[in-house]
């Protein structure tokens, strides 16, 4: 198993609260796994097996269980007595009713409790809905860089890795293939095929079944779309059109419920823009991001790969690992990548495959120059250059800094 440091420091920071812990993210993303190393340090911490129920919904053996009723009643009758006990419920959302079970176990002071789940109906407004007790949202993301590295066979081979990190995906299981084959043609036909399965289990089910969706291959348009055009400002109108005079016609409406509907999935992501100058957030224009830039691999093949869209995707990702709410600023008619607020303040970034250019550097330091304010200001670049401060900007290399060493 590959450690999640960061997702353990904050299952242990709220450990004991009287609050349930619900871990939401995309399909095979490492929930369960994060639940299984999370009570391998109970019982380091001297927690005892009894004290603890794990309960996975997706196995068979726990059909019985997905009855509410007799989820509550199994779990109450195998409570550990005078103890404190951790009750770990495995895909929560496949349970009908399951807000009624989770309401009642948090009566009990004796009893804290873990959920996680995929899908749309573990969206905030709708856990809202299902329970009425305290709760905290712990958002998951696929494996970091850092977290990849951690695993990679090669750690030497910093370049390389970044290259099958973007290409192959950065899911947990995509880090045992790594290890495996002999060629890099055995890489590419592994990864691609488990990507491809997730990915259509991710549409089938969590987004064709729940949301009711009859027309699969006009949803499947919309998806390939938005993975050609990652960090490009988006709007539905603007979606419509092109794939419109494409001969994909497609109305606002449904566009717009599609494009929801890989949201709610977290498959897609979306940053609004912020108005840096007059600080308010504008209502036009978006852009969106992959959880996954394997998926890209997978929805366009190697054609239209653009390189600093793609990297821009994955700091836009890792800035939300890091807990920082991202916005896409505008500074007068320039753009700021990413405006990244934190407990710490605001920081501004801009990323760049390359700024060895002058003109290139020139263009990327222009709408940081442009801020008045103090807060920190980073130029991202995969340049293999030393630290540089130009006047108070400081560029960095991304890769050190996705591994957390700038």
């Amino acid at each position: 198993m590959i450690n999640r440091p960061e997702y353990l420091k904050i299952l242990m920071l709220f450990k004991d609260k009287p609050l349930v812990k619900i871990i939401t993210g995309v399909r095979r993303c490492g929930k369960s796994t994060l639940l299984e190393l999370f009570r391998l340090e109970l019982q380091k911490q001297g927690i005892e097996p009894g004290q603890i129920q794990a309960i996975d919904f997706e196995d068979l053996e726990n059909e019985s269980l997905k009855n509410y009723k007799n989820l509550y009643e199994h779990i109450i009758g195998n409570l550990a007595a005078n103890k404190k006990n951790y009750i770990f419920l495995d895909e929560i959302q496949i349970v009908p009713n399951f807000g009624k079970v989770i309401d009642s176990l948090y009566l009990k002071k004796n009893v804290d409790i873990y959920l996680t789940g995929s899908n749309s109906k573990m969206q905030s407004k709708d856990i809202a809905n299902q329970i009425e007790r305290q709760y905290i949202t712990i958002h998951m993301f696929p494996l970091s860089f850092k977290e990849y590295m951690s695993a990679y066979p090669h750690p030497a081979l910093l370049d390389q890795a970044y290259n099958d990190y973007i290409q192959y995906g950065s899911f947990p299981m995509i880090s045992n293939f790594i290890n495996t084959p002999e060629n890099k043609t055995e890489l590419q036909l592994m990864a691609k095929a488990y990507l491809s399965d997730l990915y259509d289990k991710i549409v089938l089910k969590d987004i064709v079944e729940n949301k009711g969706i009859s027309n699969i291959s006009r949803l499947e348009s919309v998806i390939r779309f938005m993975a050609g055009n990652i960090g490009s400002e988006t709007s539905i109108n603007n979606i419509s059109k092109t794939m419109t005079a494409d001969g994909r016609k497609i109305d606002t409406h449904t566009a717009e419920s599609f494009i929801d509907a890989f949201c709610d999935s977290f498959i897609l992501y979306k940053a609004s823009r912020y108005d840096i100058k007059g600080k308010k957030m504008l209502k036009t224009l978006y852009k969106y991001y992959l959880v996954d830039t394997g998926f890209r691999y997978i929805l366009l093949g190697d054609k239209k790969t653009d390189m600093g869209h793609v990297l821009e995707n994955i700091v836009y990702l890792e800035l939300l690992r890091r807990g920082y709410n991202v916005y896409v600023g505008k500074i007068g008619e320039q753009e700021i990548d990413f405006v990244a607020e934190g407990t710490n303040g605001t920081e501004y970034y801009q990323i760049s495959q390359t700024v060895r250019d002058e003109n290139t550097l020139t263009r990327e330091l222009s709408p940081l120059k442009a801020i008045r304010d103090h807060n920190p200001k980073f130029l991202l670049t995969r340049d293999y250059e030393p630290n540089t401060s130009h006047n108070g900007i400081k560029q960095l290399n991304v890769l050190e800094w996705l591994l957390g060493e700038q």
